[in-house]
């Protein structure tokens, strides 16, 4: 249903924020243990965050796994600093792999979806299964977005996952949800039963329930259809 048609997104643009930088580090641009200093800029991010303060390191891994995990917005912006410069140029980089991967409605502003003065992210429905159908192939970004609980900054810090389904619904390893008030609720959920993968994705919803409500429906009905061949 509106399956091309462009919303605002939120924080499931996290995904591609991961996905590009990612592929950095397997490209040998950036490594997981780099350690990455907060700027100013990333520590006034507000929003869902772990706080991060002016002058704070951490390595990569930690701030992806902040990222995904807890949504961490403050997260999102050092990231994208420290893996193109500023955050401008990581945005370049996030639009263009979204051209590349076919995500024709899509439209980053920022790395984080925070709705910004600049712009609203936006993606459509099948876009954000293009974009989860391509996030599949890292083991590490499905390993912290499927994670339930973890901690930050050695420990004194704890991160829940916002996927509530992770717990909820068979086979639910994945991905990320998405929430500001105008956005409304939305969620791109990847399922894992007995050898077959779907990826479902609702946009905009006015209440979390009926986010999840719809997401539980449409998996049950995904899996009573017949299995699609490659």
């Amino acid at each position: 249903k509106n399956s091309r048609t462009a919303r605002e997104i939120a924080s499931m643009t996290k995904v591609m924020t991961a996905l590009v930088a990612l592929e950095a580090v397997q490209n040998g641009r950036a490594s997981l243990h780099d350690k990455v200093v907060t700027s100013r800029a990333a520590a006034l991010v507000g929003g869902s965050q772990v706080y991060l303060k002016q002058g704070e390191t951490f390595t990569l891994a930690e701030l992806l796994k902040a990222l995904l995990i807890v949504s961490a917005n403050d997260a999102a912006h050092a990231i994208a600093e420290h893996i193109a410069g500023s955050d401008r140029a990581f945005v370049q980089r996030m639009n263009a792999r979204a051209k590349e991967l076919g995500m024709t409605a899509t439209r980053y502003y920022n790395p984080h979806g925070l709705p910004l003065a600049s712009g609203h992210n936006v993606s459509s429905p099948l876009d954000m299964a293009l974009l989860a159908r391509e996030a599949l192939k890292h083991t590490l970004l499905m390993q912290w977005a499927g994670t339930w609980t973890d901690t930050f900054r050695n420990g004194s810090f704890a991160l829940a996952n916002h996927n509530k389904l992770l717990r909820r619904v068979r086979g639910v390893d994945g991905l990320k949800t998405g929430y500001y008030s105008r956005a409304g609720f939305s969620s791109t959920v990847t399922v894992m039963r007995d050898g077959h993968r779907l990826i479902v994705v609702v946009i905009g919803t006015k209440l979390k329930t009926t986010r999840d409500e719809c997401l539980k429906d449409l998996i049950e009905w995904g899996y009573r259809q017949p299995p699609v061949k490659p």
